[in-house]
């Protein structure tokens, strides 16, 4: 399963862009299936893909939500402006034979070294380092350059990756967008 782009064309589209132990946990209620279901057709995913996170210090940043090579696409940036990571939700599976085969995003032709961290495991590549965390078909991934976004903060991001409640859809929107609008 090549996913050669995953990672860096989003971070050439948001300057510098770059999926825990909590996956599938949220803090509130799942978001209302019909909002979810219409939000999820807006960008282009299946609505099982629709996965958010939750760091301090970082915000999602709109403009980035959507589908990228069929999977759910995300950026948080810092609110400092020092960092940015992505949040990418594709259907699969990671186990430790299949850990170090699948790319680490454009940095294919490197050497991809996995560590099982709890439910996740922490890849790294290159310059790009990861969460990777597999959840009832899908894996999460949480994705940053090594010199912009430390392994804490992405773990982190890994351990509060859910479904969005409905709150949390409505943060994703564009402004003065709602679900099936």
């Amino acid at each position: 399963m090549m996913r050669p782009a995953r990672a860096l064309l989003p971070l050439l589209l948001v300057p510098v862009l770059l999926t825990g132990c909590g996956a599938g946990k949220s803090s509130g209620t799942a978001a209302d299936s019909a909002d979810l279901d219409a939000a999820a057709g807006d960008w282009g995913v299946a609505p099982e893909l629709v996965y958010v996170t939750k760091v301090s210090g970082y915000t999602v940043l709109r403009e980035s939500v959507g589908e990228y090579n069929n999977e759910f696409a995300a950026a948080y940036g810092s609110e400092k402006g020092v960092g940015k990571f992505g949040l990418f939700v594709g259907r699969g599976t990671m186990t430790a034979e299949s850990c170090p085969e699948q790319p680490l995003g454009e940095v294919s032709e490197k050497r991809v070294t996995c560590e099982h961290a709890g439910d996740a495991w922490y890849r790294k590549a290159g310059g790009s380092h990861e969460y990777a965390v597999p959840d009832d078909g899908v894996v999460i991934h949480l994705i940053a350059d090594v010199d912009k976004v430390d392994r804490a903060v992405l773990r982190k991001a890994a351990e509060a990756a859910h479904r969005p409640d409905d709150a949390e859809l409505a943060a994703l929107l564009p402004t003065g967008n709602g679900a099936g609008t």
